[in-house]
């Protein structure tokens, strides 16, 4: 007599086809909502509001009290929606980013997203206490997302060049790379607002580098500064109180559909100059207005 048999290759040996068969029973109600499986505060992108917090409180004193920032024309951010910040970087260990993150926050209650150097993502606790505070990889596909998504995204085109630049060319910018933060802004359909900083070149200056010991370590630069001279290894983290000011410079927009894959790469280039151009001549007017570098 022929049998109702199949054979199970996962199992190696004969089964018979009821039991292979399976009847699903009734669906049982849920217990309760599903929620939000994540465990802590953490968003998608690595921030931490709880560390936030904690870094504004512990913050807070250094930037009122010791870099005693003064902003001017605040009210050019936007209150709303994805804008990308463009600032110079000044400092061999620079303080304007966390400067910018903490003021804004302070100021407008908006949280801003760093685009920084993958290297330093890479070291120890330093890369996941960057990520907890706000930092993210800078790739062009980082910033569109977070632009999309209606963030404050801030870049320094300069990079390296600028935090590693010795004292006698200080307020000096650096090229803006390629123009890839003005192709992003045109694509996520945002502005690029400019920041001009003066004060973080003092508070750390670059007397020389010593590119064999970048080599050995993998790092951009290792600095020898005017605050390890006067403070010995104190100097190699703590900043002179120099008074920080910045200025937010009139928001520019551009006149392209957003979501091209491509723009022209001689307007991208134009436009990103002509940023440069603009926060150069801040940074000579708000020199020219200082009295004083600890003063302001």
């Amino acid at each position: 007599m022929a049998r109702d048999d199949a054979f199970d290759p996962l199992v190696g040996e004969t089964a018979t086809t009821e039991a292979l068969v399976h009847l699903p029973g009734p669906t049982p109600e849920p217990a309760e909502p599903l929620h939000d499986p994540r465990l802590s505060d953490v968003d998608e992108w690595g921030r931490s509001e709880r560390m936030r917090s904690v870094a504004r409180k512990v913050y807070g004193p250094i930037y009122r009290r010791w870099f005693r920032v003064e902003w001017e024309r605040l009210d050019k951010l936007p209150a709303e929606g994805g804008a990308l910040l463009v600032a110079n970087h000044a400092g061999a260990i620079p303080p304007d980013a966390l400067l910018i993150l903490h003021g804004i926050e302070e100021e407008l209650g908006r949280p801003v997203y760093g685009l920084s150097d993958d290297v330093f993502r890479e070291w120890p606790l330093v890369g996941t206490l960057w990520s907890r505070l706000g930092g993210v990889g800078a790739h062009p596909d980082n910033a569109l997302r977070l632009l999309r998504q209606g963030h404050l995204v801030l870049v320094f085109p300069e990079g390296t060049k600028a935090t590693s630049k010795p004292w006698a060319q200080r307020y000096q910018l650096r090229r803006f790379g390629r123009g890839g933060f003005v192709e992003t802004a045109m694509r996520a359909g945002v502005p690029v607002v400019p920041i001009a900083v003066i004060g973080a070149e003092e508070s750390m200056p670059v007397i020389a580098t010593m590119p064999w010991m970048a080599s050995l370590l993998r790092v951009p630069y290792v600095p020898i500064t005017l605050n390890q001279v006067l403070l010995g290894p104190l100097g190699t983290l703590a900043h002179f109180p120099a008074k920080i000011r910045l200025r937010v410079l009139d928001p520019v927009r551009f006149e392209v559909p957003p979501g091209e894959t491509r723009y022209p790469k001689a307007r991208v280039m134009d436009e990103a100059e002509g940023i440069r151009a603009k926060l150069q001549q801040a940074l000579y007017e708000m020199l020219g207005e200082r009295r004083s570098v600890w003063l302001g």
